[in-house]
C-alpha cells in the first residue's frame, strides 16, 4: 500500500475538498476523455452539448460546498491547484449568461447551468455517498459518452469501475514497489523496528522510490508555504462569510488580542491552545471562503495540520524546516493507513473521518519532531483518533462553518493533547491504532446517513428549528 504525501496533502481549493476539488477534477477528467481515444466514438459524431446530474451527499449539500460552482469552473478547464479565486465568480458569471463552456483545447460545447446541471436528491448512486455523472450528447441530442465518478474525500476523484477496483485490490499489493510497503500501523512499526529507522525516514524511501530528495523536498516545503500562506491570510481577513448563515470571521480579531497579550507579557495559562485555535480557525474561515487550503487529509479538516506545524514553530527552539518536512512525511504515513483501511471522508463515516483523521495525523507529526519513538507516534495517533469516535458530520447549512470551523481549532488542541501523552510514555499502550481504524470504519457504516454530510440531521436540523 502506497499513498504518497502529495496524495494526502493537496493544494485546492475551499470549501470541501470531497465536493469541491472532486467535482472540478472530474469535470476536469471528463473534458480529457472527450479527446481521448478511450471510447467509442461514432463516425462523423461529434460532441456538442454536456451535461451533470450530482447525487447524494452532493446533491443535498453541494449549494452550500460550491459543488455547483466547481463542476462548473472543472468544465472550463479550471483545475484546484491553480484555478484563480479571484477570477472565479467571473468565469461563472461568463457561463451562466452564454450557456457555453469554452475550455482550452475543446472546441466550446453547449451547457445551461440551470437546466444541465441537476441535483439529484432522490436517486443515490450505489459506489459512494458523493456520486456525479457526466454525459456528452451531439447536435441532435444522442447520447455519446457517460461517465460515473465518485469523490472519495480528500480531492480524489475515481470512476465507478476503478472504485470497483480498488476495493477488489484492497488486500493486495500495490502496483508502485516501495521499500517499506506498510498497509498497517503494525506493519509500521514492525518495519521500523527492524530498518532502525523512523516512520518519516521509511516514508521517505518511499517517496524517493518515484522521485528525486530534491524534488520531494522541494514538494513537502511547497506545502507548507502554502499551509503558512493560508494562515497569514485568514489571520488578515475580516466580515462576513458567504453562504447566508452570516457567520463572520473571527480570527483576526482573536489574533489581535493575542499579539496584545504577546507583548505585553501577560500571564496566560492558555496561551498555547489560544495561538492553536486561532490558526485552526483562520484556515478554515479561509476555506469557508472559497479559498486557497490543503488538503490535510481534506478541505473541512484542513486547519489541523497548519495549526499544529504554526505551534511547533512559535513554542519549540529547535524547529527548522527539516522538522517540518519530517512532520509532514509522518503526517502522511499515519494518513494513507487510515484511508487505506477506512475513510477520510465525511459523508461516507462522518467527521470522525476527518477533522479525527486530521487530529490523529498532526498528533503524530508533533511526537516525531519532538523526538518520540515509532511507538510514541503510533500511541500519539491513536489517542487523538479514538477521541474523535463517533463524531457526525452535521454542517448547518450545508456550509463548512458551522461547527466545521470550531471543530478544527478542538482538533488542534487534541492533536497536541495527544503528542504529549503519548511522549510521556513508552508507547505502550491498550487500544493499537489499527483497532481504532477499524473502529471507526464500523461506526462509519453503522452511522445514520442523516449524520453524513446531508444537512438532514444534527446540528444542521436542530440548529434552524431552534
Amino acid at each position: 500500500m502506497f499513498l504518497s504525501v502529495f496524495d494526502v496533502f493537496k493544494i485546492g481549493i475551499g470549501p470541501s475538498s470531497s465536493h469541491t476539488m472532486g467535482p472540478m477534477s472530474a469535470a476536469n477528467r471528463f473534458l480529457d476523455l472527450i479527446l481521448s481515444d478511450e471510447w467509442p466514438r461514432p463516425s462523423h459524431a461529434a460532441v456538442a452539448a454536456i451535461k451533470v446530474s450530482l447525487h447524494g451527499s452532493l446533491a443535498h449539500t453541494g449549494i452550500g460546498h460550491g459543488t455547483g460552482r466547481a463542476v462548473i469552473l472543472g468544465l472550463m478547464g479550471e483545475r484546484p491547484d491553480v484555478v484563480d479565486p479571484d477570477r472565479m465568480d467571473a468565469i461563472i458569471e461568463e457561463v451562466e449568461r452564454t450557456g457555453r463552456i469554452s475550455p482550452p483545447g475543446h472546441p466550446g460545447y453547449l451547457f445551461q447551468p440551470k437546466p444541465d446541471l441537476v441535483f439529484d436528491k432522490k436517486v443515490p448512486l450505489p459506489g459512494h455517498a458523493n456520486g456525479m455523472s457526466f454525459s456528452a450528447f451531439d447536435r441532435d441530442g444522442r447520447l455519446l459518452l457517460k461517465r460515473i465518478y465518485y469523490s472519495i474525500g480528500g480531492g480524489f476523484v475515481v470512476t465507478d469501475t476503478e472504485l470497483e477496483a480498488m476495493r477488489a485490490a484492497k488486500n493486495k499489493p500495490a502496483g508502485i514497489k516501495v521499500s517499506y510497503p506498510f498497509a498497517t500501523a503494525e506493519q509500521m512499526l514492525d518495519m521500523a523496528a527492524r530498518s532502525g529507522l523512523t516512520i518519516a525516514q521509511m516514508k521517505r524511501a518511499n517517496e524517493e522510490c518515484s522521485i528525486s530528495r530534491e524534488e520531494l523536498d522541494a514538494g513537502l516545503d511547497r506545502i507548507w508555504a502554502a499551509m503558512n500562506a493560508c494562515i497569514d491570510r485568514g489571520l488578515s481577513q475580516d466580515g462576513i462569510m458567504p453562504g447566508g448563515l452570516k457567520v463572520r470571521r473571527r480570527a483576526r480579531a482573536i489574533h489581535d488580542k493575542l499579539q496584545d497579550e504577546w507583548r505585553s507579557n501577560k500571564t496566560n495559562p492558555l496561551l498555547a491552545n489560544d495561538w492553536l485555535s486561532v490558526y485552526a480557525m483562520a484556515v478554515n474561515e479561509e476555506n469557508a471562503a472559497g479559498g486557497r487550503v490543503v488538503t490535510s487529509p481534506t478541505n473541512g479538516a484542513a486547519g489541523v495540520v497548519p495549526a499544529t506545524i504554526r505551534y511547533y514553530l512559535q513554542f519549540h527552539d529547535d524547529a527548522d524546516q527539516e522538522g517540518i518536512r519530517d512532520y509532514l512525511l509522518t503526517a502522511a504515513a499515519i494518513g494513507g493507513i487510515i484511508k487505506h483501511n477506512a475513510s477520510i471522508s465525511g459523508a461516507e463515516v462522518g467527521c470522525q473521518g476527518e477533522v479525527g483523521s486530521a487530529s490523529a495525523m498532526a498528533a503524530a507529526g508533533l511526537a516525531a519532531v519532538m523526538g518520540g519513538t515509532p511507538e510514541q507516534i503510533e500511541n500519539a495517533a491513536e489517542i487523538a483518533l479514538e477521541h474523535h469516535l463517533g463524531m457526525t458530520c452535521d454542517p448547518v447549512a450545508g456550509l463548512v462553518q458551522v461547527p466545521c470551523i470550531e471543530r478544527n481549532a478542538l482538533g488542534a488542541v487534541k492533536a497536541v493533547t495527544a503528542a504529549s501523552l503519548a511522549l510521556k510514555g513508552d508507547g505502550k499502550h491498550f487500544v493499537p491504532l489499527d483497532a481504532c481504524i477499524e473502529t471507526m470504519r464500523q461506526t462509519g457504516v453503522d452511522m445514520n446517513e442523516k449524520y453524513k454530510e446531508t444537512s438532514t440531521g444534527g446540528l444542521a436540523v436542530n440548529m434552524v428549528e431552534c
